[in-house]
């Protein structure tokens, strides 16, 4: 049964939602020290985005005021990207997420932007160890990615890991590159991609090793448009490595 609930943008630091949302997101995430901290939340409402990057945190509310989930995501100069969507676990598969993802589109749409970015982990590549972290906050990654493609999301075709987070600093090499446009297509161009990771990048990489990840993101795509899968698929480079579909 879907929840009726109110989605709003925070623009307060003060507000108490942002604390609320805080709570969901570090109850919901099975490593929540990998996102941005509940405790950076005022900053960003507060209009603390660096260079091409504008930052937005949404809520959704119930009618007696109730944070049930809410999002971070970021406007860049030709696309969104969005850090992290988080809904309290008695809230889930009530149709908070859907409220939370259109009314990004809607901002979005609004700024004359072409589409909305994420990543995802894709269940054949995550360890056990993290399958198991996410099984005790009740979270699936297959479900998720299920989820993710019935929202609108599509898996970009190209070989994608973010820069820092993995072992030792590295490159997380678990996740896929997947993105909302708006205009429905089935490819997306590859110019779009790399400038939008590089200004999402920037604000924790700096412009020139943004600049570096985007090239090489480039270099690995090969062509000057990539195709669209369908959410719940990996990228064919991990296909061809026999990945697990």
């Amino acid at each position: 049964m879907t929840l009726p609930v109110t989605v709003r943008r925070v623009t307060d630091p003060d507000d108490p939602a942002l604390a609320a949302f805080g709570r969901i997101q570090e109850q919901s995430y099975y490593a929540p020290d990998m996102l941005i901290p509940p405790a950076a939340f005022p900053h960003l409402v507060a209009g603390g985005g660096r260079g091409e990057r504008r930052d937005r945190i949404l809520v959704a509310e119930n009618a007696a005021g109730q944070v049930l989930g809410g999002t971070v995501y970021h406007l860049l100069p030709e696309a969104g990207f969005s850090s992290f969507v988080a809904v309290a676990r008695d809230a889930r598969g009530r149709g908070v997420s859907r409220a939370l993802h259109e009314a990004r589109l809607e901002d979005i749409r609004a700024h004359g932007l072409k589409g909305l970015f994420a990543d995802s982990v894709f269940p054949g590549r995550e360890d056990a160890a993290d399958r198991e972290a996410e099984a005790r906050v009740g979270t699936d990654p297959v479900a998720r990615r299920r989820a993710l493609h019935a929202l609108g999301y599509r898996t970009v075709d190209v070989p994608y890991w973010q820069p820092v987070g993995g072992p030792n600093g590295g490159p997380l090499t678990d996740l896929d590159l997947i993105y909302d446009p708006l205009d429905g297509a089935s490819t997306v161009p590859t110019r779009l991609v790399t400038s939008t990771l590089r200004a999402y990048w920037s604000g924790w990489l700096g412009q020139s090793r943004a600049r570096r990840e985007a090239e090489a993101l480039a270099e690995r795509a090969g062509s000057d448009t990539l195709a669209l899968l369908p959410a719940t698929e990996t990228p064919r480079y991990w296909q061809g490595k026999g990945v697990e579909q």
